[in-house]
């Protein structure tokens, strides 16, 4: 779901001498070298305000209390304020998305479209992340489920596109990071939409039974139910693709079998369309996997994706996940609408509770009445001075998202940039109080 056109330079995680990202937000199939008939585009500059590096001490602590950052304790009071070392981690993450999104071709023209540019073995060095520690072992490919009318194909192939590269498998294989995360992480990285196709998977709103080899915790009636355009893209495949879903088990199942007597951890993280496949994917490794080691997810501006009884099973699989969200982002607002959302900390999200038992289940009969997962980050874009006057689209990019969290102090202080002006407040109230 990425819905606009913009160039973002936002500071590196890893030293000060890594390449600055600078990060495309480009509709459907849109080149993003090509913007304004230019081949090397002038980028806009928006940094990050603070450069995160990771010190020695905040090493020791990620290291010793790694399962925490992971959310064993469902990132209990680590979010409000906002734990510098998960802050680092959070935003360490954002980096292999934006991988994701650099390494994917948007050109409709170029041979390689809807493919990966580089190859496996330099992909995150290519993608111009820095130097992560990571190795990438795996692309991943996502297949549209819809049957497309035959006269289509007389149309530009890249109308037509049915599978393309969607993210990928990275391996951590770097003995000093492997030291400072305290055990050896794998993440899974999956981008936004990209393809005329994804986009007409999301637009299939509708809630849909999961099928009996996704949906493998608890009794079959147990009613978990997803949305119909994301459950396409996670299981459907060809005779010469396989779905995601098999590419995602065939690799977790190899990574298990290598590194299973070492403390590991599997990491899934996505923005937009990425984050509602990285909670299926997540949602899929636990329930197939019994010796799967701790699955979290990390998601950036995701999509609703299931029903209360899918945000259940979740919780009973042992999934963790920790959504950010950007108040402003329209996108973390659909689709459907929620019925009951006690368990999360937006208490303004739309809330029917209150109906008669009789209109709730006709409401429910609908097939469109979803539950957000997992724990929350809530940000907001009208809180940052040079963020607060950007358009619908800008709410939504995954810069923006990862300015927010590398500003974000605690809900009293939403921003670095306001919180000299907000204990300057503080101070006089209480002095006024004296």
């Amino acid at each position: 779901m990425r819905l606009a056109a913009i160039a973002v330079t936002v500071k590196p995680l890893t030293s000060p001498t890594t390449p600055k990202l600078t990060h495309f937000s480009v509709p459907t199939t849109i080149n993003p070298l090509k913007l304004n008939n230019i081949e090397t585009p002038e980028f806009s500059r928006t940094p990050l305000k603070q450069g995160l590096l990771f010190t020695h001490s905040s090493s020791v602590k990620l290291a010793k209390n790694w399962k925490e950052y992971q959310g064993i304790n469902k990132w209990e009071g680590l979010l409000d304020p906002l734990d510098d070392t998960l802050r680092s981690e959070i935003l360490r993450y954002g980096q292999f998305v934006e991988a994701a999104y650099r390494s994917f071709d948007f050109d409709p023209s170029s041979p390689t479209f809807a493919m990966c540019k580089f190859p496996k073995n330099s992909l995150l060095t290519r993608s111009c992340i820095g130097e992560t520690g990571y190795k990438a072992t795996k692309n991943l490919r996502a297949t549209c489920g819809i049957q497309l009318p035959r006269w289509i194909d007389r149309g530009p192939s890249w109308v037509s596109t049915q599978s393309s590269w969607i993210g990928y498998v990275a391996v951590c294989q770097d003995k000093e990071e492997i030291a400072r995360l305290g055990r050896r992480d794998v993440v899974i990285s999956f981008r936004g939409t990209a393809t005329c196709l994804e986009w007409l998977e999301n637009l299939r709103a509708t809630l849909t039974s999961l099928p009996d080899d996704v949906a493998n915790v608890g009794p079959k009636s147990s009613g978990a139910m997803v949305e119909s355009g994301f459950l396409s893209l996670y299981t459907s495949g060809t005779s010469t693709c396989p779905s995601l879903q098999n590419m995602v088990r065939e690799e977790v199942g190899r990574v298990l079998e290598m590194y299973g007597d070492e403390p590991l951890s599997l990491t899934i993280t996505g923005h937009s369309l990425g984050a509602a496949l990285a909670t299926l994917a997540a949602h899929d490794i636990n329930s197939n996997f019994g010796n799967a080691p701790m699955v979290t997810v990390i998601s950036f501006g995701g999509p609703r994706v299931g029903n209360q009884n899918f945000r259940c099973q979740l919780e009973k699989s042992g999934t963790k996940i920790l959504r950010i969200v950007n108040s402003d982002d329209l996108i973390t607002k659909v689709p459907g609408f929620v019925i009951d959302n006690n368990d999360v900390a937006d208490k303004k999200a739309v809330n029917v509770a209150g109906l008669s038992r009789w209109v709730q289940k006709r409401v429910e009969d609908t097939q469109l009445v979803y539950a957000d997962v997992g724990q929350e980050l809530r940000l907001s874009s009208k809180e940052c001075p040079h963020l607060s006057k950007g358009g619908v689209a800008t709410s939504h990019e995954l810069s923006t998202y990862l300015e927010l969290v590398n500003g974000f102090v605690s809900s009293n202080c939403p921003f670095r940039a306001t919180a000299r002006r907000v204990l300057g407040k503080h101070q006089r109230e209480k002095l006024a109080s004296l």
